[in-house]
């Protein structure tokens, strides 16, 4: 039986912090499918096939991490793709409550599904996609914050 993790997240834009965590579940798991959400309730700065394309340039250097979009329950998405496993970053204690809520939330609607919390590596415990937005729209450095290709897409995006 092949090992899939779904890693959810909005990803509006994917950080160094996020890459990181991809980086090392990676190697736990045979595929990883990185879900960017589409949310009505959110606005993002780039649409979800831009982030799907970010992230992909990002992390193609990975065999076993496929890029998806997905507008629903992540959970929903979770049976479709034979999956098990949630997995879900964590910066800090102020990530911890909302992450709480939404495993207790997702395992009531589907109790074979299990969230794992993986714990940010120290170096980007700061760093949040909110953050790196609000540095680029002032033009603060975006260096190792974000992969180069997000820095590019930045400018971009910003000079519009």
């Amino acid at each position: 039986m092949s090992r899939v993790a779904v890693y959810p997240g909005s990803f509006d834009p994917i950080t160094s912090g996020h890459v990181d965590i991809i980086n090392r579940i990676a190697r736990q798991y045979d595929q990883v499918i990185v879900l960017v959400a589409q949310s009505s309730q959110k606005s993002s700065m780039f649409s979800a096939e831009e982030r799907k394309s970010l992230i992909e340039k990002s992390l193609s250097h990975l065999q076993n991490v496929k890029v998806d979009i997905f507008g629903g329950l992540t959970v929903d998405y979770m049976k479709k793709a034979n999956s098990k496993v949630i997995i879900r970053g964590l910066r800090a204690v102020v990530d911890f409550e909302y992450e709480l809520t939404m495993a207790n939330m997702n395992r009531k609607i589907a109790p074979e599904i299990e969230t794992l919390l993986v714990f940010a590596s120290p170096e980007f415990y700061y760093v949040s996609s909110r953050g790196v937005k609000e540095l680029a729209l002032n033009n603060g450095p975006l260096k190792d914050l974000v992969p180069e290709c997000v820095i590019k897409a930045l400018d971009e995006k910003i000079k519009k």
